[in-house]
């Protein structure tokens, strides 16, 4: 009932404030500056009368996320580590097993090995189910986290569990993580 008020309120709040105009390139400084105020406002409302305690970081970058996402299907907002995350993912050289993941019945899944990477030559196959990273189960890993803790300073040892659905026991591996360059080819090759 309280959580309804205030969506309510802040429907009412919006709707009153902005008065149907839409902000455009050659609005004065005045309105921005008044459309920013509004945010203020729903912003504390939300902080003071939401029915659940939301972190402040949370709310401004849901916000931008939110803001970004209205403009086109290509604008979007990254927080600082999902930024450190795409530099490393586009700068083409990085530590790495070689394998591509993905999140299949949330299970971490190898979709494929990059040939002639240690993960291609430890013998990981589509489909293998990796359900330990250095003794860490990965139940309830999401993505990222995994993608960090298989990568590292070439060199780096890192231990997958897997399961096959061939084998009823877990397998190990040990690949060493080599310097790994992405090649447009899409085949990677061990630097």
């Amino acid at each position: 009932m309280k959580k309804a008020f205030v969506i309510g309120s802040l429907l009412v709040v919006l709707t009153l404030s902005l008065g149907g105009s839409v902000a455009s390139k050659g609005t004065d400084n005045g309105a921005t500056y008044e459309q920013l105020r509004l945010f203020t406002e729903v912003l504390s409302i939300v902080q003071n009368q939401y029915v659940d305690e939301v972190p402040p970081k949370e709310l401004i970058y849901s916000a931008i996320k939110g803001t970004l996402r209205g403009l086109d299907p290509h604008s979007s907002f990254l927080d600082p580590d999902s930024y450190k995350e795409m530099q490393v993912e586009t700068s083409g050289s990085f530590g790495g097993l070689g394998i591509e993941i993905t999140l299949k019945d949330d299970i971490l899944t190898v979709v494929s090995p990059i040939e002639g990477t240690p993960a291609y030559r430890a013998g990981l196959h589509t489909g293998d189910r990796i359900v330990k990273i250095d003794g860490l189960a990965t139940k309830d890993m999401q993505l990222p986290d995994a993608v960090k803790r298989m990568r590292g300073r070439p060199g780096t040892k890192v231990t997958v569990t897997i399961v096959r659905e061939a084998a009823s026991a877990a397998s190990f591996c040990t690949p060493t993580m080599p310097s790994m360059r992405t090649l447009p080819s899409r085949s990677a090759r061990c630097a």
